[in-house]
């Protein structure tokens, strides 16, 4: 899903904001791959939940409730202690976090219960929120801060690079046998029923354990570079953070954070489901799998585009247009059927590219020394992807998967209010931004 602005430590003031740069950039890039490439085989976990526990969409959601809960519960610590053990540290305690909680897929598979799942997903997105909590501040300071938003955009390019082969990734190792139903318990005995799920849930730890493998060689080659100079320091946390929300800026852009990964997590988590239904495509569970790639891969190409585009148009006019882009696409899938709905929802993802590294740059663009805790407030908005999908589950429970689609679409209607705020500079008008800092 991964980003800040200008300068966002002393060490990068003024002629020292580029000089950092180095091998330092493309090694924390990889990282905006890694949690990509993690986060998006949720996707291909939620059918296999949902048939492995017979679920409603609202409880199968849970999922990423208890994934998205941890942005909530821990942007501040991870904040507090990046500006504590710096940026390289930190992202040495993300990677190994989150490799605690891809380990955990073992147990909870072995043991077929739901919440343990649960559980490893809420380890496993607390160290990626340590990760993009460090890696959106420094990956801003490790070039010209004038051109933060074409960087973080590009950056973002590998990011859904992840999540386009995740989902390829995770259909041939999670959904090869299918989405097998469980068993009415009635017609079952409990052991039966243990042992059906307990080898159904088996075909989930592989990924997961091949993922944590990956980060534990990333946490070392991090930690021998931690001594780098071409690593910044934070600046030292001056005042609480949530006072920081006086700025309308930043305030607007943490709601715009929440809904926007709300409405992409939100899509992406019911595609399958969505291209499996015989008015749309009737595809089996694999090849809806593979779809779901194209919806991330088309971030993927947008981000590419987009970091070229924003050295040229106002980044506030390329987000309002890219939200109106989607909730029209969202819009026209949820009243159309075949190819057209499918194509139209899969579309979504091409206007979403943009958004999340645009939203993340304008909204703390003049916080300078703050920029640390500015990214935790940010960070702690993803929790919009617990909280959104699980509205969305509760409309497709009760009135179907398509008038589900009313959510992510309203919430794309506020962040092209947001892109036009900023881009008209009303935002400014008490705490207006630095000189140095490129505007709206």
């Amino acid at each position: 899903m991964e980003y800040s602005g200008a300068a966002a430590s002393r060490s990068v003031d003024g002629a020292g904001a580029g000089r950092s740069a180095g091998w330092m950039a493309p090694l924390v890039t990889v990282l905006f791959f890694a949690w990509g490439f993690a986060t998006v085989l949720i996707d291909t976990l939620i059918p296999k939940l949902k048939g492995l526990f017979a679920l409603s969409y609202a409880e199968v959601m849970l999922t990423q409730f208890c994934f998205f809960l941890a942005y909530l519960v821990m942007s501040t610590p991870a904040s507090m202690l990046i500006n504590r053990i710096g940026y390289i540290r930190g992202l040495v305690a993300g990677l190994c976090i989150m490799a605690v909680g891809c380990l955990l897929f073992s147990p909870a598979a072995a043991l077929g219960v739901y919440p343990g799942f649960l559980a490893a997903l809420f380890v496993m997105a607390s160290g990626i929120t340590i990760l993009q909590v460090a890696a959106n501040p420094l990956m801003a300071t490790l070039g010209d801060p004038a051109k933060s938003h074409s960087r973080l955009t590009f950056a973002q390019f590998f990011n859904s690079l992840g999540t386009f082969v995740g989902p390829w990734v995770g259909s041939a190792l999670i959904l090869a046998g299918g989405v097998a139903v469980a068993p009415d318990p009635k017609t079952i005995s409990a052991e039966a029923l243990a042992v059906f799920r307990r080898t159904e849930a088996h075909a989930v730890q592989l990924p997961f354990l091949g993922i944590a493998a990956g980060l534990i060689v990333l946490a070392v080659i991090f930690w021998i570079a931690r001594r780098s100079a071409a690593a910044p320091a934070p600046a030292e946390q001056s005042r609480p953070a949530f006072t920081l929300l006086r700025r309308p800026r930043l305030a607007l852009g943490v709601l715009s954070i929440f809904l926007y990964v709300g409405a992409e997590v939100s899509i992406g988590s019911l595609m399958i489901n969505y291209l499996m239904q015989k008015g749309v495509l009737g595809l089996d569970a694999v090849s809806a799998g593979h779809l779901v790639s194209f919806y991330w891969g088309g971030a993927m190409v947008g981000r590419l585009i987009g970091s070229a585009a924003l050295r040229f148009v106002k980044p506030g006019a390329v987000l309002c247009a890219c939200a109106v882009g989607a909730a029209l696409m969202a819009a026209v899938s949820a009243n159309t059927a075949g190819v057209v709905a499918a194509a139209t929802l899969i579309g979504v993802g091409l206007f979403n590219s943009i958004m999340f590294p645009t939203i993340f740059a304008l909204a703390i663009e003049g916080l300078g020394e703050e920029t640390p805790q500015g990214s935790g407030l940010l960070c702690m908005a993803i929790v919009g992807g617990a909280v959104v999908p699980l509205i969305t589950g509760a409309l497709a429970d009760h009135f179907g998967l398509a008038l589900a689609l009313t959510a992510p679409i309203l919430c794309y209607g506020w962040i092209c209010a947001y892109g036009l705020l900023t881009r008209s500079g009303v935002l400014d008008r008490r705490y207006p931004l630095d000189a140095a800092t490129p505007g709206g």
